[in-house]
């Protein structure tokens, strides 16, 4: 019942860090897509928003407070 144990070859290990680095990137990239995306969405919402916010609340004219 001996156990053969095998060591990495240079193939492997260079197939190893080529998917490493390959996934790695492609995460980056995802990220950085979807960052993108989220930031346009909550710009474009803002932007829809300002206009309702510029129209004065009630229509009545505004009166000065006086205090004797």
């Amino acid at each position: 019942m001996g156990t053969s144990l095998t060591s990495l070859t240079p193939e492997f290990v260079r197939l190893f860090f080529v998917l490493l680095v390959a996934s790695m990137a492609i995460t980056f990239v995802v990220s950085a897509v979807v960052d993108a995306l989220v930031v346009r969405l909550q710009l474009r919402r803002a932007r829809r928003r300002l206009p309702a916010a510029r129209e004065p609340a009630s229509r009545r004219p505004e009166r000065a407070l006086v205090r004797h």
